[in-house]
């Protein structure tokens, strides 16, 4: 994942978190879904911009929360679809 990219992805993670009144930091490899920090609705919202942002199709994936749990989850599951 590009620099720019992974910025935007933690925008993303950034509204969605202060949606939900957390304006606490995180690191790249915090668990944010698993943690309860972020909700399952958000969770969709996440899937929703990942398949429209880098064309990712999750009917194609075993789908597990630890593929987006993290923003290093995140940018792993990126770079893999990028060279399938």
């Amino acid at each position: 994942m590009n620099p720019p990219a992974k910025q935007q992805l933690k925008d993303f993670i950034d509204k969605a978190l202060a949606s939900q009144a957390d304006r606490g930091g995180y690191t790249d490899d915090e668990a944010l879904f698993s943690s309860g920090r972020l909700d399952s609705f958000t969770m969709m919202n996440l899937v929703m911009y990942l398949e429209q942002t880098f064309g990712i199709d999750f009917s194609r994936i075993e789908f597990d929360v630890e593929l987006v749990d993290s923003i290093d989850a995140i940018e792993s599951l990126v770079d893999a679809q990028a060279l399938a």
